[in-house]
């Protein structure tokens, strides 16, 4: 490897740890503010999303852990820690929405998580687009993969944004629970690629 190819090989090293530290740190802040708007508006969506934010941190933490080692060891245990986080999500989601839907349960409105939401979903699509290309040129699969965890997270933050809006401004307090039926799919399809697929 050349000098120069190490330069830029530290540049996006340095680029990655940076959209990680942007996304951890987004996540520690958002986990005290859903907290708030979830509690006043008595919003399971918004308990939930939260809980996401704390899978968030772990894959940001492991992926932060991953870029200061190197080794195809290291990079096969930090894909499934990634692995487990989406699992995780995947099983709160699908026990939330169906006993969401099962109880009834109609949350209060919540200006706070309406913002909150809006803003945090153009945060983590933009996260997620640059860990995807900082990924992919530094041939990091970890750090790709990481990148899926974001863009589900803005997803699910679009869904809820979305289920918030549609309780305000409609009454209709199912359609939450029913987009996060949707993300099921995305985080179980991520869980059978990382454990299942050759890396």
């Amino acid at each position: 490897m050349t000098s120069t190819d190490d330069i830029a090989r530290q540049t996006l090293v340095r680029r990655g740890f940076a959209l990680e530290y942007t996304t951890l740190g987004w996540n520690v802040i958002g986990i005290v503010v859903l907290a708030v708007a979830a509690v006043s508006a008595r919003s399971v969506a918004l308990a939930g999303f939260g809980l996401d934010s704390l899978i968030e941190i772990g894959a940001s933490t492991v992926v932060i852990w991953e870029l200061s080692g190197t080794g195809e060891h290291r990079q096969r245990r930090a894909l499934k820690l990634i692995g487990a986080g989406f699992a995780l999500l995947a099983v709160y989601l699908l026990v939330q929405s169906t006993w969401v839907l099962a109880s009834g349960f109609k949350p209060h409105h919540s200006p706070l998580g309406i913002g909150w939401t809006a803003v945090t979903a153009a945060v983590m699509f933009a996260l997620a687009a640059g860990k995807a290309r900082t990924g992919a040129a530094l041939g990091n699969p970890v750090l790709k993969t990481e990148g899926r965890v974001t863009l589900i997270d803005g997803l699910l933050a679009a869904a809820v944004l979305l289920g918030l809006l549609l309780n305000a401004l409609a009454g209709l307090w199912w359609a939450d629970p029913v987009a996060g039926y949707v993300l099921v799919y995305y985080a179980l399809r991520e869980v059978r690629e990382i454990f299942f697929s050759e890396h």
